[in-house]
């Protein structure tokens, strides 16, 4: 396994990062997508985050040769009162590699980014009582609170998100 760090001329991984996306979305995680999402879907959100790559925005994928087992996104605040903190979005591992500590190389990757960046503070939401839920907090996040009937599944039900933060020394 081999983490990148991707840029947005990094397009040639759009494949790979569309077979996970496609997996994830399968096996019922909430990325703001519902289960009918269809290959052209799937191309705009990616197209649109590699628009935004630079040194706000940005993307790890952890590979094991062509083939994405997880990413993660990094959005820093462009905020002047919060160009200190930033949110952790869309961390996605595919259900092969589960288990296998793919998800904690690519926070602890993030959180060296960050800390290297000057911020102090990560933030990120996530379904209540998910695996994912479980797994932030073991990497030290703390619940700020949840959010009733925040969004909907891929498959159209309504869930509650949980809201996270974790200051960085």
């Amino acid at each position: 396994m081999e983490l990148i760090d991707l840029r947005g001329t990094d397009r040639d991984w759009m494949p790979a990062l569309g077979e996970l996306f496609f997996d994830v979305i399968d096996g019922g995680g909430s990325l703001g997508f519902l289960e009918d999402i269809d290959e052209a879907q799937m191309r705009e959100y990616w197209e649109g985050v590699f628009d935004q790559l630079g040194p706000r925005h940005r993307l790890w994928v952890c590979r094991d040769g062509d083939r994405a087992l997880g990413t993660v996104q990094l959005s820093i605040c462009g905020k002047p009162n919060g160009r200190h903190r930033a949110e952790v979005q869309k961390l996605m591992v595919h259900r092969d590699a589960r288990r296998h500590g793919v998800a904690a190389q690519l926070m602890a990757a993030l959180e060296r980014v960050a800390r290297d960046e000057g911020l102090r503070l990560l933030v990120l939401d996530t379904e209540v009582d998910s695996p994912a839920e479980t797994f932030y907090r073991a990497q030290g996040f703390q619940r700020a609170g949840e959010i009733p009937d925040f969004a909907t599944s891929p498959q159209g039900e309504l869930r509650d998100t949980a809201l996270y933060w974790k200051r960085l020394p």
